[in-house]
């Protein structure tokens, strides 16, 4: 794992440097010299291939920033998320790795979870709470889900 360390503390300092409102200045000033220098150069093909080789280089390259940091978030949010689940009482262990899951078994519980959310709206709409866990017929109900 430590010989990964030296490129995600790379892409994080990355992320956070190109995420700044400077680096885009710059990126902008960047684009401004390019252009003001066109007619020194004839507007040449040479001119034209020095802007789109910088971008198509800084394009690959961000690319794989974007998503080292987007998977680093993902992983922290679902961790937060795990622990959210797993410290709460009534809530289900089972939902913990998700991600982990067939896509036939997301449907399942996302068609269960879309039925608890339309009962609860039905609720609202005759006064009642939606804020509990569901009761002795629908607890029946999760059980077998999970």
């Amino acid at each position: 794992m430590k010989d990964t360390a030296w490129y995600s503390n790379m892409a994080r300092l990355a992320s956070r440097v190109s995420g700044r409102p400077m680096t885009f200045s710059v990126a902008v000033g960047f684009i401004i010299v390019w252009g003001i220098t066109g007619p020194f150069f004839g507007f040449s093909d040479t001119w034209q291939l020095v802007i789109n080789t910088a971008t198509t280089i800084v394009t690959f390259l961000m690319v794989f920033l974007i998503q080292n940091t987007q998977n680093r978030d993902t992983e922290a949010i679902q961790i937060k998320l795990d622990e959210l689940i797993r410290a709460t009482k009534g809530a289900h262990n089972a939902l913990l790795d998700l991600e982990e899951m067939e896509q036939a078994q997301l449907d399942e519980f996302h068609d269960h979870y879309e039925k608890l959310a339309e009962e609860a709206r039905r609720g609202l709409k005759k006064g009642h709470l939606d804020t509990n866990n569901p009761e002795p017929e629908q607890a029946a109900t999760d059980k077998r889900i999970h």
